[in-house]
């Protein structure tokens, strides 16, 4: 009876010894101490796979050509890279526990969603680009300068969707001012570097390169005329915003003592999340704020309107968050300014209130 019970005690003591000694204890020393316990053990471990390296080679041949005798086609090492989503756990995981700070990580968060942005998200749209024709005078560019811009799509006869050229203010300014009011715009405008709205943003960086240019200009799936991008509006969407002394005020979401946000409702709704913390549901058919409001009303936004979006949730949720949307301004028959609040969980669905 003595001997079994020694037996089962002596197993026991050697397992925990092992499992502390032999196994934790220099895991967990080799985390804290990597390098300086590296460089000490370097020299041993190679002169052990040197001598030990025969048999281990002998062992996986042997273990490699069991598994095939059964039908399994062994893997040599598993991948040890990242993909995109792990990137981002580890940034996330990283900025909460202070390793990372606030600018760092949203910086690094752009640099990720960057090759997945297109053309048409980051350009300025038509409405806001200043257009010059072809056969109006040197003259009108210089006009143009107090907009802040310097280069200018240049349209042909048959109007706005008519893309002929681009004209520079160096260019117009190369040409003596006697000769601007009767020389035309397309006698010193370059042919256009077009672009698909959907052309994502690495590639389209890589052909303003290609073409030593500083403005393309966008068209849509009809051929018409969508709206240019720069080199600026590209690097912005890595670094954020970047102002100069011609750009206008730049107006940005501002918190309420109520804790609601007033947004720029022609925001992306990626910009909206990462600026106020809401995360609106994005679909298809529209990219920014003022198209979801649009398409929830089912009809063009009146100052007023008000509507209760049920935001998006994880498998984890129990109950829906929701948002209500209120419309505080309408430019161009688009919604141009919207307050955005939480209201708790609901039902499911929506609800739309018409202005008073």
């Amino acid at each position: 009876m003595a001997l079994p019970l020694s037996v089962a005690l002596a197993l026991v003591i050697a397992t925990v010894v092992q499992m502390v000694l032999g196994e934790l204890a220099p895991k967990n020393l080799a985390i804290a101490r990597a390098e300086p316990l590296a460089r000490a053990l370097a020299r041993s471990t190679l002169l052990y796979l040197r001598i030990a390296g025969p048999v281990i080679t002998l062992f996986d041949k042997a273990a490699v050509r069991l598994l095939r005798r059964v039908g399994i086609e062994p893997i040599e090492e598993l991948p040890s890279g990242a993909t995109p989503e792990d990137l981002e756990q580890i940034i996330a995981e990283s900025r909460d526990e202070g390793h990372l700070d606030a600018e760092m990580s949203t910086l690094l968060d752009r640099g990720l969603d960057f090759r997945e942005l297109t053309a048409g998200e980051a350009m300025v749209p038509r409405v806001d680009v200043h257009t010059v024709r072809a056969d109006e005078p040197l003259s009108r560019v210089v006009e143009l300068l107090d907009t802040g811009h310097s280069r200018f799509p240049v349209r042909g006869a048959e109007g706005v969707d008519d893309l002929v050229g681009v004209v520079g203010i160096a260019d117009v300014l190369a040409v003596p001012p006697a000769r601007r009011a009767a020389t035309p715009v397309s006698a010193v405008a370059v042919p256009p570097l077009l672009v698909p709205e959907t052309l994502p943003l690495p590639t389209v960086l890589d052909r303003l390169r290609v073409g030593h240019r500083q403005l393309a200009c966008v068209v849509d799936e009809y051929g018409g005329f969508a709206g240019v991008i720069t080199l600026e509006d590209i690097a912005e969407e890595l670094v954020g915003p970047i102002r100069d002394e011609d750009d206008p005020p730049e107006r940005a979401p501002a918190r309420q003592d109520d804790g609601s946000w007033v947004v720029p409702a022609r925001w992306r709704i990626d910009e909206v999340a990462d600026s106020t913390g809401i995360a609106l549901p994005e679909a298809p058919e529209y990219d920014t704020l003022s198209g979801l409001v649009m398409r929830e009303l089912g009809r063009v936004p009146e100052v007023g309107d008000r509507l209760e979006i049920a935001l998006p949730v994880d498998g984890e949720a129990q109950a829906e968050p929701r948002a209500l949307v209120e419309v505080l301004a309408v430019d161009r028959h688009v919604a141009d300014s919207v307050r955005l609040q939480l209201t708790g969980t609901g039902a499911g669905g929506r609800r739309v209130e018409g202005a008073a």
